[in-house]
């Protein structure tokens, strides 16, 4: 049934319908007579043929990149690192060449600006909110991957030459996407850094007190100093 409802929704299929639905509305105006029916099944036939042509054929196996479902169950970190690493090896196999250069370098580089962000949240003294924690997990198991499917599922050519609705191409919107993710996990980043940092100043300014001049120890320090010089 999946195969046959890819193949039902592939612009291939559209556009043989396109074409034979054309021959039928000619039928009902009466310009076509008898040729209707054959001219309709050869209408289908030449659309079928010219949106594989154009759009890109439909799939009748499971796509390569179906594998990439994840749950967010179990610890947080091997579900992330197992989402990443599955990222990560379909666009390194790109398959059909649908990823261009540019925008496989892009993925490359959130899924190591990921892995990074998890590095620093293991040793950071800091800790992320409830909200912040839940993007962070996802931005890995679920908003990548699922990012990367719903762009894979798109024809190459549809999706480096047609206008959407939200006046860019898929490729464009993909791409601002992915800008989208990088930026939260930069504000992440942030977060975590500004409370260690807050952290070490506070930790600075306590042993300024303990043992700066205005410290616990100075007085005795200066009776002691006074003491040498009697």
């Amino acid at each position: 049934m999946t195969a046959l409802f890819r193949l039902l929704a592939s612009p291939a299929n559209w556009c043989g319908l396109g074409l034979a639905s054309l021959m039928l509305v000619l039928k009902a105006m009466g310009l076509l007579g008898s040729l209707a029916l054959p001219m309709a099944g050869l209408g289908y036939l030449a659309g079928f043929v010219i949106g594989g042509l154009w759009l890109g054929w439909p799939w009748t196996r499971e796509p390569e990149w179906a594998v990439l479902e994840f749950s967010d169950e179990g610890d947080a970190r091997e579900a992330m690192e197992r989402a990443l690493k599955g990222v990560r090896q379909l666009t390194e196999y790109n398959p059909d060449k649908r990823i261009p250069l540019a925008l496989q370098k892009r993925v490359l580089e959130l899924c190591e600006a990921l892995e990074a962000l998890l590095q620093q949240w293991e040793r950071s003294r800091g800790s992320l909110s409830l909200q912040d924690s839940f993007h962070a997990r996802h931005i890995a198991i679920s908003y990548l991957p699922d990012a990367l499917n719903t762009y894979l599922a798109i024809p190459a050519a549809f999706a480096t030459t047609k206008v959407l609705d939200n006046g860019k191409t898929a490729q464009a919107t993909f791409t601002d996407t992915l800008d989208e993710l990088d930026a939260k996990l930069r504000q992440l980043g942030d977060d975590l850094s500004a409370q260690d940092a807050h952290a070490f100043l506070v930790h600075s300014k306590f042993l300024n007190q303990k043992f700066g001049p205005q410290g616990l120890d100075a007085p005795a320090l200066n009776l002691a100093d006074k003491e040498l010089k009697s």
